[in-house]
């Protein structure tokens, strides 16, 4: 079980959107400590990868000496979270990730080994963006011990996230 006191709770938003946003002042609400981080701001004219590069530097300054982490990562802040997960596995407790995008070329399988992380994935039937079906396959590859929650929601999650109970996702095994 996880322990409130000692447990760093990070929420990494997604490309075009900020820890200000709806889900990172939800979170806000529910866990005061949590760390809902600005990364580098979504810019059409930097490619994704470049963009992708310059917020994982911010994110290890963010979590550099913290261990025992709650990783929430939504979309891109999936990537992000999973890429920080598969290179730290030991300093990670937990992941929950949003409709992640893990169908990158950053993130592939070959390249990294299988962590067994707790994992636990919310993705919407009515996703857009990421096609869950693709998201789930390179999941299985990356993550030993995951849990795919396929929901009637669209990439935002709005409805699912605030039905969820958060207190018990983040802290139980």
């Amino acid at each position: 079980m996880l322990n409130s006191q000692d447990d760093t709770i990070i929420f990494i938003h997604g490309l075009e959107s900020s820890g200000k946003g709806f889900k990172g002042r939800f979170f806000k609400e529910i866990f005061p400590h949590i760390l809902t981080p600005d990364f580098q701001p979504f810019d059409p004219n930097i490619p994704m990868y470049d963009i992708l590069e310059k917020r994982m530097i911010q994110l290890y300054r963010i979590l550099n000496f913290k261990n025992s982490l709650v990783l929430i990562g939504s979309s891109f802040g999936g990537l992000m979270a999973s890429i920080f997960a598969l290179q730290h596995p030991l300093r990670v407790k937990k992941m929950i990730l949003l409709a992640p995008f893990l169908v990158s070329r950053k993130l592939k399988p070959r390249n990294y080994s299988p962590i067994d992380v707790p994992v636990i994935v919310f993705h919407g039937k009515n996703d857009k963006v990421v096609q869950y079906e693709h998201a789930r396959e390179r999941a299985r590859l990356l993550f030993t011990n995951l849990r795919y929650k396929i929901v009637e929601d669209d990439h935002f999650l709005h409805t699912t996230i605030k039905s969820l109970n958060w207190p018990k996702l983040v802290f139980n095994s």
